[in-house]
């Protein structure tokens, strides 16, 4: 019998880890995307009650702002978290994005975007924007980088001062239109995500489809709506 022998590839095939072979295929870096989109939307929703409580007055928003300084260590954790599912999310977006474009090399004459929708053919566009507007936040409100002057803001129970933070930051309307935008775009993104969940899960039964991808819509721009009334409200005198 003669002597079969295992090249270096197919040595590194059959060693190669489950974990990052499941990644590596389609399927694979779809529930990601799904897994990590799960998480983001958890964040984003459990962000919006957080801030919405600018409507109960200065001691609520403040007094729950210090709740979560207090966490210490573990508020780091969950921002890490966040942060890796964020990254990933985008990553395997893109990748999977660039595989679709290797499946489909030829370019037709007639583009096929009839049934295709708009934020299904921006996704990644969309998507840096979003990367971008949350990084201006997190510098603005969070590390008090593009205005330092937010680090002296306490109030009479020396805590930090987020309700003036908050009005501070969105009287200025660029400041505002850059927060709705980037929000509009995320909307997007969920949306989409929500239309498209059914398909990553197999899901073939049209009720069950149609509800998880209208209840999703429904409460995608319900978050939209949260998230803009702070810096519209801001801006028309009503909070001040």
């Amino acid at each position: 019998m003669p002597e079969v022998t295992l090249s270096a590839p197919h040595l590194r095939k059959f060693s190669k880890n489950p974990v990052i072979a499941f990644y590596q295929s389609s399927i694979g870096k779809k529930v990601v995307v799904g897994i990590t989109a799960l998480i983001l939307i958890l964040y984003v929703l459990g962000h919006l009650i957080g801030n919405l409580q600018i409507y109960m007055g200065q001691n609520q928003i403040n007094a729950y702002a210090k709740l979560l300084h207090d966490l210490g260590p573990i508020l780091w954790a969950v921002r890490f978290v966040l942060l890796a599912a964020f990254v990933t999310h985008i990553v395997a977006t893109i990748q999977l994005a660039h595989e679709n474009r290797l499946a489909k090399p030829q370019k037709y004459a007639v583009p096929g975007y009839q049934r295709s929708t708009l934020a299904s053919r921006t996704m990644i566009i969309s998507g840096l924007i979003v990367l971008c507007f949350v990084i201006y936040h997190l510098l603005q409100f969070t590390l008090h980088v593009t205005n330092p002057e937010f680090r002296k803001l306490h109030d009479s129970l020396g805590r930090p001062d987020v309700y003036r933070m908050l009005i501070l930051g969105f009287r200025h309307p660029l400041v505002s239109l850059f927060y709705a935008l980037g929000l509009f775009l995320l909307a997007g993104h969920l949306s989409h995500g929500f239309e498209s969940v059914t398909q990553t899960l197999g899901i073939n039964n049209r009720r069950i489809s149609r509800f998880v991808s209208t209840g999703g819509q429904t409460l995608t721009w319900l978050i939209f709506a949260g998230y803009v009334s702070i810096p519209a409200t801001i801006l028309l005198g009503i909070i001040r």
